[in-house]
């Protein structure tokens, strides 16, 4: 089950109090103050990790809570640290503070690791407190309390390539041709219902990773279809594969289904319009000529036009190239 959003009440582990305590032994009548420190409150630390790929572990849970630290005692014993709560996310988790809309931490890469709540400092004990005109200190230092936040926390893939197109375009066949990912395929739209991840193997120790996109519709932007949860998802890829159907089963235009989308993607975010972009005209399988190729290009004019099918896959070895080009332009 794939889950791109969560909210969460994270408490990190208060300190322990300082100790009051006074030597007392045979024969030591008037022993001096030997009261421990409390230990300090364990943390809360989110560390990216590249094996997850969802937020589930956070759709039954929402209350994360770590050790508080053991109050000091006496005999100058410190009282034990609470351990650290280390949580790990999916690469690609944004972390905001729930109540304030603050962006807190963004997991971007493998292994990074953030303190998202500082835990509580255990208090000094009255060991720390004797002098000389204070032989008998009777007090000592509570605990500071364990950062406590309400989170936000909010996925969004990290690919090099995104997968967009209409409904049933043949993205789904097309990750599955050139990955060993195994998104559903079917002959209906929406066979896809969330962000599939594939890795792309090529001649010569190259490789990319492939985010497949499910299908946009027009209105995507205002919630229509199942596009506006996931074009975030392709926020972060550096290239824009947008793959096109040249024989629509609904009898549309692919060149005006190529217009919907780009405005889709234009409403939604400028960040994303501006990316660099790849056009495929797919399923050339089913051509018995070149007319409606041709016709595409001709209603696109001054687009790269790349002719693929992902079922035979014509063509897409020459795809990944390009699209390998686009990526890595010092490779040139």
């Amino acid at each position: 089950m794939f889950v791109d959003e969560a909210k969460i009440y994270v408490k990190a582990g208060d300190g322990g109090a300082g100790c009051v305590s006074f030597r007392r032994e045979k024969f030591t009548p008037k022993g001096g103050p030997d009261g421990g420190d409390g230990g300090s409150g364990g943390s809360i630390i989110f560390v990216a990790d590249e094996n997850k790929n969802t937020l589930l572990d956070f759709a039954g849970k929402h209350h994360w809570i770590a050790e508080r630290g053991q109050h000091g005692m006496g005999s100058k014993c410190f009282g034990l640290s609470g351990n650290d709560l280390v949580i790990q996310v999916p690469v690609g988790t944004m972390v905001f503070d729930a109540d304030t809309e603050m962006l807190i931490a963004d997991m971007d890469a493998d292994e990074k690791r953030v303190v998202i709540a500082q835990g509580g400092m255990g208090g000094r004990g009255n060991v720390h407190y004797k002098s000389s005109t204070n032989q008998a200190p009777r007090y000592a230092q509570t605990g500071t309390e364990g950062v406590a936040r309400n989170l936000k926390l909010e996925l969004k893939l990290i690919a090099d390539v995104g997968l967009v197109g209409m409904p049933n375009a043949g993205k789904s066949t097309l990750l599955r041709t050139i990955s060993h990912a195994r998104p559903k395929v079917a002959d209906y739209p929406f066979t896809t219902l969330e962000p599939q991840l594939g890795i792309a193997d090529l001649v010569g120790d190259r490789r990319m990773v492939i985010a497949d996109i499910p299908g946009l519709i027009e209105g995507a932007q205002h919630g229509a279809g199942l596009g506006h949860a996931f074009l975030k998802h392709i926020e972060r890829t550096k290239i824009i594969v947008h793959l096109l159907d040249l024989y629509p089963t609904d009898n549309s235009n692919p060149a005006d289904n190529y217009r919907k989308i780009r405005g889709e993607i234009e409403a939604f975010s400028e960040v994303l319009a501006n990316k660099d972009e790849v056009i495929a005209a797919n399923k050339l399988d089913l051509s018995i000529d070149d007319e409606e190729l041709e016709k595409l290009r001709k209603d696109l004019p001054g687009k790269e036009i790349h002719a693929i099918s992902g079922v035979s896959k014509l063509g897409v070895e020459k795809l990944l190239d390009v699209i390998w080009h686009r990526l890595h332009p010092a490779a040139d």
